[in-house]
C-alpha cells in the first residue's frame, strides 16, 4: 500500500507538467519545489529534534559552491562532483552537529546564524575563489548521471527531475524515522533528561539528523545550481534560512511532505499577490502568525485534520446504519 501511494504520486508529477500549459507557471513550480526540498531539511531538524536553525543556507550554497570549484579547479565530472560533495557535506555536518546539537533552545538558532553569516561573509569577500559578490558562473557538461543537461534547463523536465528526487528523498526519511532510529530521537526530543536517564546517547543520533538535514539542504542546493547555472553569496545569507523556515512553518513539520506545501504556499503568495500589491510580505506575516497560533501542524496539518473528520463522520453513518438495521 506505501508503495503505490509512492508510485501513484510519482505520475501525479510526471503528468502534472502535461496539465500546465503556462512556461511561467511551470518554472514557477519547478522553484518551489526546489525550495521544498530545502524546507524540508529545514524541516526535519526541527520535527525530530525540535531544533531551529537559522543557518542552513549555507549548506544550500556551499553544495553548489563545491561542484562548481571540484569541476573547475579538479576537473571532476559533474557526477562525481556532486557525490563527492554530499559524502563531505554529510561528515562535516555531522562533526559539526556533535558540537552545536549541545546548545539548546534559542542558543542554537543564534549560533546556527553565527556560523551560516561566517560563511556568508567569507564567501562575499573571497573574490579570486569564488567571485565575491558577482558570483560563479558555473559550466555544466553535456551530460549530468547520465542525463541531457538540457533536460535540468527546461522547466517542464526539472520539475520531473525535482519530484523524483523529492520522492525518494520523503521515502527514504520516511523509512528512517518509522524505524527505532526515529523514536530513539523523537525521546530525546519529548525529553532529553529522560532519555538519557533510560541510558539512550542523546549526542549521536542529534547529530545524524543534523547531518542529514543539512545534505537534504544541500542536494536542493545542487538542483538549485544545475536549474540557474550559477551560485552567489546571496544563496548563503540568512534570510534564506530564514525563508526556508517559513515554508517549513507554513506547511507544518508533522508530515514529511508538509514543507512542500509551505513552498509552494510561499511562491505563488510572492509572484501573485506580490504583483498586486507591495506589503505581501505583511501579509504573508499575518498568515505565518495565524498558523503558528491556531494550526501549529500547519497547512498540513488542517488538512489531516479535515480528512480524519471526514472519516470519522462516514464511520458514525456506518455506525447508524447498522443500528438501525439491528
Amino acid at each position: 500500500m506505501l508503495h503505490f501511494k509512492y508510485l501513484l504520486w510519482l505520475a501525479v508529477g510526471v503528468l502534472l507538467p502535461q496539465l500546465v500549459g503556462s512556461a511561467t507557471l511551470m518554472s514557477l513550480l519547478t522553484q518551489s519545489l526546489i525550495y521544498a526540498l530545502f524546507a524540508l531539511g529545514v524541516g526535519i531538524l526541527l520535527r525530530q529534534c525540535g531544533l531551529v536553525s537559522f543557518g542552513h543556507a549555507a549548506f544550500f550554497g556551499i553544495s553548489g559552491y563545491s561542484v562548481a570549484l571540484l569541476m573547475r579547479d579538479l576537473e571532476l565530472g559533474a557526477a562525481s562532483a556532486i557525490v563527492l560533495t554530499l559524502v563531505a557535506l554529510a561528515i562535516v555536518a555531522f562533526l559539526l552537529g556533535l558540537v552545536v546539537s549541545r546548545i539548546p533552545g534559542i542558543a542554537f538558532g543564534m549560533l546556527t546564524l553565527a556560523i551560516g553569516q561566517t560563511v556568508y561573509l567569507s564567501a562575499l569577500k573571497s573574490r579570486e575563489t569564488l567571485g565575491g559578490a558577482d558570483g560563479l558562473n558555473i559550466n555544466w557538461p553535456s551530460s549530468i548521471f547520465g542525463l541531457d543537461v538540457r533536460l535540468f534547463y527546461d522547466p517542464a523536465s526539472m520539475f520531473v527531475i525535482s519530484w523524483v528526487v523529492m520522492l525518494v528523498t520523503i521515502y527514504l526519511l520516511d523509512r528512517l524515522f518509522r524505524s527505532r532510529f526515529g523514536s530513539i530521537t523523537s525521546a530525546i526530543r519529548d525529553n532529553e533528561e529522560r532519555a538519557r536517564f533510560i541510558g539512550l546517547h542523546v549526542m549521536l543520533p542529534k547529530a545524524v539528523v543534523y547531518a542529514l538535514s543539512a545534505v537534504v539542504s544541500g542536494l536542493a542546493g545542487v538542483l538549485s545550481a544545475i536549474y540557474t547555472g550559477f551560485i552567489s553569496p546571496e544563496t548563503l545569507h540568512w534570510s534564506v534560512s530564514g525563508t526556508a523556515l517559513i515554508m517549513t512553518i507554513l506547511g507544518g513539520v508533522r508530515y514529511l511532505w508538509g514543507p512542500i506545501l509551505g513552498a509552494i504556499f510561499y511562491f505563488f503568495v510572492k509572484e501573485y499577490v506580490g504583483e498586486l500589491t507591495d506589503y505581501w510580505m505583511a501579509m504573508l506575516g499575518a498568515v505565518v502568525i495565524f498558523i503558528v497560533v491556531f494550526a501549529p501542524n500547519g497547512v498540513s496539518g488542517l488538512l489531516m485534520q479535515l480528512q480524519e473528520r471526514r472519516q470519522k463522520r462516514k464511520q458514525d453513518v456506518i455506525v447508524r446504519r447498522m443500528e438501525v438495521r439491528s
